[in-house]
């Protein structure tokens, strides 16, 4: 199997990049078979976007903090590992943030969220395949994500786990203060959700695809790209979805 090491900036996993490289060949990123990335969850963001389209499945071993998107790091039996290791499909969603500079298009394999840019709540009205589902949110913010995200900046806004195999994503307010009683929505994966900023100029609000922001945003649209795919790889009997299964039995 002809590998291809990347790694994160960080101390650790530029040490572990070293020591890789040395016990195993480094086939280039053209000519491998798989990607190995060094790091914590936010690196595999990155690798996941750089690597889009390549057709290349990723697996991620942890030197980061989380590492729920990772691999146990340990220096030996990789070949092994990655011979053995299960496959996840995952697809982005796809972001059209409008504001007065125009339309910027982003893709993210966690969430897109919204969120107010001052001390000023957010004014947001919410449509849902063209129809509007709220007229008016005032929150801090509000998202949309993946099932591969549900884990990440969803669950820490009290939104759902969605197992990395539904067709479903999950749209979560952050700190809604109307309506109080909304919590969120489970959403088909074909659903086209816009996103409409009321007193835009008055109360600000930025446009977030995993790390890329746009300011300003005046409304956003997002949908899932069922195009796109990028696959990653897990060590045997600790897939993605077993992962997000157990997340939710933990105290």
């Amino acid at each position: 199997m002809k590998i291809h090491f990347v790694a994160a900036d960080a101390p650790d996993a530029q040490t572990a990049l070293k020591v890789m490289r040395e016990r195993h060949p480094d086939a280039g990123e053209k000519d491998c078979d798989v990607i190995v990335a060094l790091g914590g969850d936010g690196f595999m963001l990155q690798a996941l976007h750089r690597f889009l389209g390549r057709g290349k499945p990723i697996y991620g071993m942890n030197l980061g903090s989380v590492g729920f998107l990772m691999n146990e790091y340990r220096e030996g039996d990789l070949e092994e590992r990655l011979a053995q290791a299960e496959s996840a499909q995952i697809h982005p969603l796809i972001m059209r943030a409008h504001s007065g500079e125009g339309t910027r298009e982003a893709r993210a394999f966690n969430e897109v969220s919204l969120l107010r840019q001052t001390r000023q709540a957010a004014k947001i009205r919410i449509l849902v395949d063209g129809k509007p589902r709220i007229q008016e949110l005032i929150c801090d913010g509000i998202m949309v994500a993946t099932p591969a995200g549900s884990t990440a900046y969803n669950l820490s806004a009290h939104g759902p786990i969605l197992p990395i195999d539904a067709d479903l994503l999950a749209l979560t307010p952050i700190s809604a203060f109307r309506p109080r009683r909304w919590h969120g929505a489970l959403l088909s994966h074909k659903a086209r959700v816009r996103f409409e900023i009321l007193e835009a100029q008055k109360r600000p609000v930025s446009a977030v695809a995993d790390d890329l922001e746009v300011r300003n945003v005046t409304s956003v649209d997002i949908a899932e790209d069922r195009s796109t795919s990028m696959t990653m790889l897990f060590d045997a009997g600790h897939s993605l979805d077993e992962r997000i299964l157990a997340e939710q039995f933990v105290d």
